[in-house]
């Protein structure tokens, strides 16, 4: 390991020591989850304000969990910080053979989809290997956001073939999806206001309305996929220019001297224009995700 490295390394382990910090030897595997989820969002926001200053500290703070957890397994005997670099290195090896073993013409790939159609190919034949008979599904970890976790499992799903065309005609029949979920949200709301207020209430009645608008979600997931858009960067990019927009709302009502809920929704809707007009500027040359992870 690099010189850096080791001393972080060490860093760890003193923190960890009888003598260390408190707080760093209370924690378990289990109390860091909340840190891990959230240094991972902080990287993300990084990338979003393209700080580079910035986004390499947020990924030492990442790196600080890969740590922790390594320190915490090291002190009873699973592994290693060392052991996960090696294992990783041998994955990473072994599942780009078109970049380790180039004397082999049957490993070569020439494109993006190549590569992905092969790193499914040897993952099922690690899981045959060891008899674990995965569903394609599997390994869409269920604590990832709703939509990031839809968008990869409909992934995963295309890679089987299990998708529509992928064409414009595919693309209209993903849109003709998107438009029959609404029609059949608008009927499940339909149903449930001819109905006397006593069942409107009704657990089924909302679990139903609940149902169809999860349905909707996930068309618009797969459009988005379609579009080669990530939809959890997509939602999370829109919520931060609607909270830059509001905070400039609030922003000009103070000047005004006026308060936002003394203010109708028509005068509330020309400070938006406005807050609009002033954080207008060109989109970020964003390169889209491609429906997938990186192998």
């Amino acid at each position: 390991m690099s010189t850096g490295f080791t001393k972080v390394v060490e860093i760890m382990a003193a923190l960890r020591a009888q003598d260390g910090c408190p707080w760093d030897r209370k924690q378990t595997h289990e109390s860091l989850k909340p840190y891990l989820l959230e240094e991972a969002y902080e990287v993300l926001e990084t990338i979003d304000q393209r700080d580079k200053q910035k986004l390499r500290e947020e990924l030492g703070d990442v790196l600080l969990q890969v740590l922790f957890h390594s320190q915490i397994a090291a002190e009873d005997g699973s592994f290693t910080v060392e052991d996960v670099i090696e294992t990783l290195a041998t994955k990473l090896i072994r599942r780009h053979p078109h970049v380790f073993r180039t004397d082999d013409p049957t490993e070569q790939v020439s494109n993006s989809e190549q590569v992905l159609a092969q790193w499914e190919d040897i993952k099922r034949t690690e899981r045959e290997a060891t008899g674990n008979t995965q569903s394609a599904l599997d390994g869409v970890p269920k604590t990832l956001p709703a939509l990031l976790r839809a968008y990869q499992i409909q992934a995963r799903a295309a890679r089987v073939g299990f998708d529509w065309p992928q064409s414009e005609t595919g693309l209209e029949q993903v849109f003709a999806k998107v438009s029959e979920e609404i029609d059949e949200l608008r009927e499940a709301l339909a149903s449930r206001r001819i109905r006397t207020e006593s069942e409107s209430n009704r657990t089924d009645t909302n679990e139903e309305i609940e149902n169809e608008l999860g349905d909707l979600l996930f068309s618009l997931v797969n459009l988005a996929r379609f579009l080669k858009a990530n939809p959890e960067d997509a939602l999370r990019r829109s919520t931060n220019r609607f909270t830059d927009r509001f905070h400039l709302v609030e922003a000009q009502a103070i000047e005004k001297r006026r308060s936002l809920r003394d203010m109708t929704l028509a005068e509330m809707d020309e400070l938006w224009d406005e807050a609009k007009r002033r954080l207008q500027r060109p989109q970020p040359d964003i390169t889209p995700h491609v429906g997938d992870r990186v192998p």
